[in-house]
């Protein structure tokens, strides 16, 4: 198990109150926060001799400061890393970002979206995929004009590879009177491009797709930071 080591690390009575995390979010406002405050705040305690401040500030050290490196990390890899990190702190946390994946999943469905590029699609996409530890298969389910009418999650996955009912994922598309149809899922492993049983399925759904008079207009994958396009590299 790793350890860290406290950089000036004082104990959260030692901190005047414009630096305590709940007294300073109640003062000047949560978004007063840095980084480590938020997750201290939702952590709640320390170690001895180390406030729950340092304690965060250190952690998220070893993210390269990067609050969505914090997030790919399951609750066992953060428990079995981090000293002073138990079930309790570690599941605050995982809550806290699933509260906020699905907050930015119901803000994306209530918004009258118009698809114009794979740029559009990875917008939308990625902040509720490129995080997660498994695969999901994603179909956006577009009006004639472009606009988003329905999202659909198809399946959900293990690291390597989910299963899709193409015969389902059809009937969804059909059930929306979809003109046509955007495939998204993604790649934990952080690399975008396409596996051999991607371009299968991908030609598998389009074929089917178009007994039926619904374009398959892309298939995006989504990754860390990045994505591909079936449409922008010319596979489809």
């Amino acid at each position: 198990m790793d350890t860290l080591t406290p950089f000036t690390a004082r104990r959260i009575h030692d901190l005047g109150d414009d630096e305590k995390p709940r007294e300073k979010a109640l003062s000047q406002g949560i978004r007063a926060l840095s980084d480590a405050e938020l997750v201290g705040l939702i952590f709640g305690g320390g170690l001895p001799g180390m406030s729950v401040v340092d304690l965060a500030r250190a952690i998220l050290r070893d993210c390269d400061n990067r609050v969505d490196n914090l997030a790919r990390l399951t609750m066992d890899e953060l428990m079995a890393k981090y000293k002073g990190v138990g079930p309790a702190k570690a599941v605050c946390l995982a809550a806290a970002f699933e509260l906020g994946r699905r907050n930015r999943e119901q803000l994306a469905e209530n918004r009258d979206v118009t698809i114009r590029s794979s740029e559009d699609v990875a917008t939308m996409m990625s902040p509720l995929m490129e995080s997660l530890d498994y695969e999901e298969f994603w179909v956006l389910m577009l009006s004639r004009n472009n606009k988003v009418k329905y999202r659909r999650c198809i399946s959900q996955g293990g690291t390597a590879g989910t299963v899709v009912d193409v015969k389902l994922l059809l009937k969804r598309a059909v059930d929306c009177l979809a003109s046509g149809i955007i495939l998204v899922h993604n790649h934990p492993s952080g690399n975008p491009n396409p596996s051999v049983e991607d371009d299968r399925l991908t030609r598998k759904i389009k074929e089917g797709a178009a007994y039926l008079d619904i374009r398959v207009l892309d298939h995006v994958i989504i990754a860390h930071r990045k994505y591909y396009s079936y449409m922008d590299e010319g596979k489809l």
